[in-house]
């Protein structure tokens, strides 16, 4: 395989998982503003707390050995039986242990009845872990196209379920039910899309390799779903469910779509990382246009975020007709911190292609350990008010030493200069620059300044940009 076609690998994965996490998000953000009117904000921020509970205890789900399997040379039928039971007997021993666990998380949060919400959680376990292998066959074999329609189904399937039971008046349990059912609804289409039944047999002798290989995997992945809800959890804890509520907000409309996209980055990159490895020259090449991708995916999005933060916020009611306004600072400064996240995420794929999960491990570690200090320090000294927008603050703050010395890993380890990193990102600064310059000036026209007509304007703008962006990414290539 050339050059060119591990190029069109990352673009077709780029293009297919990138349209669907766009599409995924445009249906999950409408249905949960839909969602947030019939729901308080503690119903919105016990919820909150459960599934972010869940999304840690998740991380254990297969225990690594999805990536393993992505980047094994070969892998063997018996592998794969072996394998699928050891992920199902982990995800029912994790289940247990969530079920176990729960009496305590109740009380460490002082929220009576939150237990309950646990044993959904606990059922979601299993589901998950079935899943593993076919989508890890899928990725395996570069099947974007289908992991995408898997993608946009289940988040389809589980936003209707949230809706449903939040117009019903589920009130919190609308919000977890959602988040388990995905579950469900990913484990369906893994199996329609990639058939996997995998037969009577275990032996651990045929999967050590993939276990240990797996097991530095789970680090990292722990270590990212416990920095992708250290916050909530924390916030939840320092200033209880209401406060949390708007901070979820604000994160959600902000981060969730860069933490899709950094499943996008996972999915597609890694596959294609590992088969350069080898070649420094294609690896550089395959990297830069990855990030020029992804900067074309998500700039003009938070951009876009920013300039709209303070009329969209307004617009969004809780049950009691009370406004998310407060959430407007937050916002913008949790936007502007997922331009930086985005940027960083390429690094983990790059270190696991290589075989240095344990280096990704490392590097998750420090994120995790200055995210968690800065928000304890905030807890610790500011109110509900003011906290809430230094929580944001800190987010932005990591970012900065981290890239730096992800350029200089980049340079040390692969010779990829700055320069070349900088060049990647020219084309969508430009982009939003005019887009920004589009919205300012439409916003002095009569009635611009109206908070609908306003996100309007973001909206079409940002639309425009984006298809400004993509057509003249099509006809100047990176070299």
């Amino acid at each position: 395989m050339n050059d060119g076609d591990h190029q069109r690998h990352l673009r077709r994965g780029f293009n297919w998982l990138g349209g669907a996490t766009v599409l995924a998000k445009v249906i999950d953000f409408s249905t949960i503003l839909a969602v947030l009117t019939f729901l308080s904000k503690e119903q919105v921020g016990v919820a909150s707390l459960v599934i972010s509970t869940g999304m840690v205890i998740e991380a254990f789900d297969g225990l690594g050995t999805g990536d393993a399997l992505v980047q094994a040379p070969t892998v063997a039928k018996r592998q794969l039986d072996s394998l699928f039971w050891f992920i199902l007997g982990a995800a029912f021993l994790m289940g247990a242990v969530t079920l176990a666990a729960a009496p305590g998380l109740e009380a460490l949060y002082g929220v009576t009845g939150m237990a309950a919400y646990f044993i959904a959680v606990a059922a979601k376990q299993p589901m998950v872990a079935a899943a593993v292998i076919p989508l890890a066959l899928l990725n395996r074999d570069l099947k974007y196209e289908r992991i995408a329609v898997v993608n946009v189904a289940a988040t389809l399937g589980a936003a209707l379920t949230r809706l449903g039971l939040a117009a019903a008046g589920a009130g919190a349990w609308a919000l977890v039910a959602g988040y388990v059912s995905s579950g469900l609804y990913t484990l369906v289409g893994a199996t329609l899309a990639r058939p996997f039944r995998p037969g009577a047999h275990f032996r651990l002798d045929d999967i050590c390799g993939l276990v240990r290989f797996g097991f530095r995997a789970a680090a990292v992945n722990l270590f990212e779903q416990v920095f992708k809800n250290i916050d909530f959890l924390l916030v939840g804890w320092f200033y209880g469910p209401a406060p949390l509520a708007l901070y979820r907000v604000a994160f959600d409309i902000a981060m969730e779509p860069v933490m899709a996209v950094g499943t996008l980055i996972n999915r597609t990159a890694l596959p294609v990382f590992a088969r350069l490895a080898g070649d420094r020259a294609g690896l550089t090449q395959s990297l830069t246009w990855s990030l020029r991708r992804l900067a074309l995916l998500t700039a003009p999005l938070m951009v876009g975020l920013i300039l709209a933060a303070d009329p969209l916020t307004a617009l969004i009611h809780d049950d009691h007709g009370l406004s998310y306004a407060a959430a407007a600072l937050p916002l913008k400064l949790l936007a502007a911190a997922a331009l930086l996240r985005v940027t960083s995420q390429l690094l983990t794929p790059l270190m696991m292609a290589s075989g240095r999960p344990g280096l990704a491990a490392q590097l998750s570690a420090v994120t995790l350990t200055l995210l968690s200090a800065g928000i304890v320090a905030v807890g610790a000294l500011l109110p509900a008010e003011g906290g809430i927008i230094a929580v944001a603050a800190v987010w932005l703050a990591i970012y900065p030493p981290l890239l730096a010395w992800g350029a200089r890993y980049l340079e040390r380890t692969w010779a990829i200069g700055a320069a070349s990193v900088v060049r990647a990102f020219l084309l969508p600064a430009a982009g939003v620059a005019v887009m920004a310059a589009v919205v300012w000036t439409l916003r002095l026209l009569p009635g611009g300044d109206r908070p609908a007509v306003s996100v309007a304007i973001v909206a079409v703008a940002m639309a425009a940009a984006y298809g400004g962006l993509f057509r003249y990414d099509r006809e100047k290539p990176v070299s």
